[in-house]
């Protein structure tokens, strides 16, 4: 397929038009972001990792009867997806406390909850995405009260096939963020990407970090957190 101009060049990833409207594709880049932009480096393999990572968990979504936008991937870092109008929802679910939830609410990190909680953020950078609830979004139009319904239930069906996943792979799911697109006919389909970028991972024993909060938090062997999640997946 013919790769043609860049559309849009995002923190990870640069997406390109193809000869098929109805199709981009996606590029991934080891550059990485934290606080909203404020923080910026390099992740060397990243975009190798993000690329094949999401790539395996859409595959497997599908499998489960969740739609995504995957199409086919090109090669370890670019691949071919569905055409989307991103709803400007980011959606968070959390298994365990940690991150900006234990500061908001004041607990330690690692509470396991008794049911995953949901949140959403306004996908807005100039403002910092901040949080927002279902009314403001419907308030700002940002989505139907049926596709918000479709979003949250899709978004805790993901959940249950992710937790399950890693489980046997030995890893906790702690929380995760998600984006959702509209096709041209309107339907929901979960879009953007599921790697150690957007997901905490915890090792189940030691609770060792496997994600973005080694560079975050500067804790050190990033690379090799990224590198354990790839080996984790896909058995390596």
């Amino acid at each position: 397929m013919e790769i043609k101009e860049m559309l849009y060049e995002g923190k990870a990833k640069q997406v390109f038009a193809t000869e098929n409207p109805e199709i981009v594709m996606v590029h991934y880049k080891d550059d990485a972001t934290a606080f909203n932009g404020l923080k910026k480096g390099t992740i060397t393999g990243k975009g190798v990792i993000n690329n094949r990572v999401t790539n395996f968990m859409m595959q497997k979504l599908e499998g489960e009867g969740i739609p995504t936008h995957f199409v086919e991937e090109l090669n370890d870092r670019d691949t071919l997806v569905k055409k989307v109008q991103i709803v400007p929802l980011e959606v968070i679910i959390r298994n365990i406390s940690a991150g900006s939830f234990a500061k908001r609410f004041g607990v330690e990190e690692g509470i396991v909850f008794e049911n995953p909680t949901i949140e959403y953020s306004y996908k807005n950078d100039d403002l910092g995405d901040p949080m927002i609830n279902t009314a403001q979004a419907l308030a700002l139009k940002l989505a139907t009260p049926a596709e918000i319904e479709t979003i949250r239930t899709m978004a805790f069906r993901i959940n249950d096939v992710m937790k399950a996943f890693f489980k046997e792979v030995g890893v906790d799911l702690v929380d995760f963020k998600l984006e959702f697109g509209r096709l041209t006919d309107g339907t929901i389909v979960l879009a953007d990407e599921i790697s150690p970028d957007t997901c905490r991972f915890w090792d189940s024993k030691t609770h060792e970090k496997l994600d973005k909060d080694r560079f975050r938090r500067d804790l050190g062997n990033v690379e090799d957190a990224y590198q354990e999640m790839m080996k984790r997946i896909f058995g390596a």
